[in-house]
């Protein structure tokens, strides 16, 4: 059975579709079969694996809400092994017809479950925000990635974004665990970056991921050419960056969901 992980974080700008994309393609040049699924209706990742935007074209919103299969939905990327099931607009609107729903949490949960056969890894990028398309994501996961920019609040972000994964374990998804705290935009060259890593490291242990994401120009890049980083200079630091986070991701899945992510989290 595939793993579902959410990429999440309250605050916005902090890497999280640059790490769907980067880790998805990690992930499946590694051969493991993994589809992401773009829960923003800002559609960053569908349009930064080159999807242009086209109103014709089926997505989360019409399995969520319009009953279409999500396996249909599934689109070939230009990485063997790597699909996506795109987002659009008008999924924005799911958190207002969701809102009066039976079960409204559960919706991609009961989706996502037709795809954990047939693939390795299901990765959910999140919107910014805790709506209800971030708790169905979080209902639908068996753990998560939150991505966090090496910045002087950085670790009063996660304690609150930990605190939301605990009540949302207590009250719709008892199996949530955390798969791993992930570094992003670090500059090794200034002290602030030591020093936030420092401060995660001292305050969750080993929950933080051994990698770390550098600043680099051709990550930067690699969204305006509708390509993940390791297609378009796999030689950078950045494609390196997340082919050793692949690596750690796949070395949790040896263990069922990590050992990291077995450990009781702060105020769980």
């Amino acid at each position: 059975m595939g793993r579902v992980i959410a990429i999440t974080n309250q605050k916005g700008g902090v890497g999280k579709t640059t790490t769907a994309i980067n880790l998805g393609a990690a992930l499946a040049l590694q051969g493991r079969s993994t589809v992401i699924i773009d829960c923003d209706p800002q559609a960053n990742t569908t349009g930064g694996l080159g999807f242009a935007r086209d109103p014709l074209r089926r997505s989360l919103y019409h399995a969520l809400l319009l009953g279409a299969p999500i396996s249909e939905l599934v689109l070939a990327t230009g990485v063997e092994h790597l699909g996506l099931v795109p987002s659009e607009k008008n999924l924005v609107g799911a958190n207002i017809e969701l809102s009066d729903q039976d079960g409204r949490e559960h919706f991609l949960a009961q989706r996502v479950a037709a795809l954990r056969e047939a693939h390795d890894f299901i990765l959910l990028d999140c919107p910014p925000a805790l709506d209800l398309l971030t708790l169905n994501a979080l209902v639908a996961a068996d753990s998560v990635i939150v991505p966090v920019q090496c910045e002087y609040f950085a670790l009063e972000g996660v304690s609150e974004l930990l605190d939301t994964l605990a009540r949302v374990r207590r009250t719709h998804n008892p199996r949530l665990a955390i798969e791993g705290i992930l570094l992003t935009m670090f500059d090794e060259r200034t002290n602030l970056s030591h020093q936030v890593r420092d401060d995660l490291e001292n305050f969750f242990g080993n929950r933080v991921f051994r990698t770390v994401i550098p600043r680099n120009v051709r990550l930067a890049e690699a969204p305006s050419h509708g390509k993940p980083v390791l297609s378009y200079d796999p030689a950078c630091r950045g494609a390196e960056s997340y082919r050793q986070l692949a690596e750690e991701v796949i070395s949790h899945d040896s263990k069922g969901v990590g050992e990291r992510a077995q450990r009781p989290d702060p105020g769980a």
